[in-house]
């Protein structure tokens, strides 16, 4: 348990039946699931995402208006192709300063704008187009929001410059069919998908998924290191961050949508409307967002979903540090080098705040939500991470 006081929680009226407080609840999830779905659907997801913290119709106008200015940028590139003599055309930017990608609407007629099409319907709709090799609830879009193209979201066009590089995950020069193979191991969690394995290395899906990065970064300068590339983390507030203060935060800005036990919500037919946050169907604990640094860059500046921007540093900390006190499926490195949660732990998540390996609620954090991990050690002595004592 965690050191919320269920004391504190409003009493509920002892006149509601039991089938009526069933009825309302099942109305009320009914509704909300219904509401995602019609959502989802309409596409209205891509845009609210696109401009968080303006109104639809202003978030409209800029869209509008990054289209021109690509517009312009395509027009000026094709006059100094022609003409070398003429000036060279500035790197298309948005009114906040971020590149402005092309649009997988304006991929051309052939077969690159074929598997551009496709990379996108995989990257948007991973669950159906790429469903034998994910084992939860996820799509890329959920982490990279508005198809791969939001500033401060880790947008593709962003990553695909800054690739072959160097990454200290696996401290090797990673390719980005490396890194895509990477986000279907840990984000994707695809030991636990149909096919019990990522994409077989070389295949369309890897192909299809670069078709569309490329196509987004079109002009971008290859140097990288793009203003919005990334989740840009808020500095560690001076009070570092609280388990249960998170549990507040989560409460008020995320229940609504992820539900109270953050396994997220799914339509009628089972397709994901809003991914789950821990449990079976969240990423797994070798996936970038299990660091609490990593979520509270990405919940500061996208979440709650149309409202970028409007938690404090904070808040974005604490119920990113709730989120990850959690269980989920068990990192892969560990059956892979036989590892227990203790050599794991030492091994791979040491240097990054988190809370893998650590007791919380009297479960330790690691051995996963499923399979069948060896015997682990429980964690022993002081508090590894400085805010363990909060929770």
């Amino acid at each position: 348990m965690s050191d919320h006081d269920n004391n504190d929680r409003p009493r509920k009226d002892p006149g509601r039946t039991t089938l009526r407080r069933a009825l309302i609840a099942v109305a009320i999830a009914a509704g909300l699931v219904a509401i995602g779905a019609g959502l989802y659907a309409s596409g209205i997801y891509a845009p609210i995402a696109q401009s968080p913290d303006r109104e639809p119709d202003e978030g409209r106008e800029l869209a509008e208006e990054a289209a021109e200015r690509r517009e312009e940028w395509l027009a000026e590139r094709q006059e100094y192709t022609n003409d070398p003599a003429a000036n060279p055309p500035a790197l298309p930017v948005s009114e906040e300063g971020y590149f402005i990608p092309n649009d997988v609407a304006d991929a051309p007629d052939n077969e690159f704008g074929d598997s551009v099409r496709r990379g996108y319907e995989v990257f948007t709709n991973t669950q159906t187009n790429a469903s034998e090799h994910v084992g939860n609830g996820m799509n890329c879009a959920n982490c990279h929001l508005g198809g791969g193209t939001v500033p401060g979201s880790a947008p593709m066009w962003a990553a695909a410059v800054e690739y072959p590089a160097f990454r200290g995950k696996n401290k090797i020069i990673n390719t980005m069919e490396d890194r895509i193979h990477g986000c279907f191991t840990y984000s994707m969690n695809a030991q636990g998908s149909p096919s019990g394995s990522p994409p077989p290395r070389d295949g369309d899906i890897y192909k299809d998924l670069q078709s569309f990065f490329y196509y987004m970064a079109e002009g971008a300068p290859l140097e990288g290191n793009l203003p919005g590339r990334g989740y840009s983390t808020p500095p560690e507030p001076e009070q570092g961050y609280s388990i249960s203060r998170g549990e507040t935060v989560f409460e008020n800005n995320c229940a609504v949508c992820h539900g109270t036990d953050g396994g997220g919500r799914q339509d009628p037919n089972g397709r994901w409307i809003f991914p789950a946050l821990w449990g079976d169907d969240a990423f797994n604990w070798g996936a970038g967002m299990h660091r609490i640094n990593t979520a509270a860059g990405f919940i500061k500046h996208n979440m709650p979903l149309g409202q970028g921007g409007s938690l404090t540093d904070q808040q974005a900390w604490d119920v990113a540090a709730y989120i990850n006190s959690w269980e989920r499926p068990a990192d892969p490195r560990q059956f892979r080098d036989n590892l227990s949660v203790a050599e794991t732990d030492e091994q791979f998540h040491e240097h990054t705040p988190n809370w893998y390996g650590d007791v919380i609620r009297g479960d330790l954090l690691g051995d996963g939500v499923s399979g069948e991990p060896t015997e682990q050690p429980p964690s022993a002595g002081a508090p590894r991470h400085r805010d363990q004592a909060s929770r």
